[in-house]
């Protein structure tokens, strides 16, 4: 494996971090939202990332990276709240929030955080021994 693969490795690691960053601060956004329906209730929603395998196991590439899979919806139960006064309570008084924990969002957000500067800091080492290595040459 070159230097140059660790370049695919940590730009693949930081786009699905990104990724990351981005569904989690979409959750924390609508953390607080309300509906009248179980149907039209925001869910929490989730990246699925996975190693690119295809590639590496046909010899393609020495390097494997991060590929994004997908994004699902959160299959925990929605809070359902008793509060017949709010404008958005259904016929039976309900209201309905999202199944979002804003501490596990929060940490989350710092793990994805952290990931994405640590995969800078590696491309960052790697630019560096690619130019320590130029600077032999001369």
């Amino acid at each position: 494996m070159s230097l140059f693969n660790v370049f695919d490795i940590t730009g693949s690691g930081m786009s699905a971090q990104s990724l990351r960053l981005n569904t989690t601060a979409s959750n924390i956004a609508n953390a607080d939202s309300v509906s009248s329906s179980i149907d039209e209730t925001y869910r929490a929603r989730h990246p699925v990332f996975a190693a690119e395998m295809q590639k590496a196991a046909a010899g393609q590439e020495s390097s494997v990276g991060v590929q994004v899979l997908g994004i699902v919806e959160s299959d925990a139960p929605l809070n359902k709240e008793y509060s017949p006064e709010h404008p958005m309570a259904d016929k039976e008084g309900f209201i309905y929030k999202p199944n979002v924990n804003v501490i596990e969002e929060m940490t989350n957000m710092i793990s994805a955080s952290r990931s994405y500067q640590t995969n800078v800091q590696l491309a960052e080492s790697a630019k560096n021994m690619l130019n320590k290595t130029l600077m032999l040459g001369k």
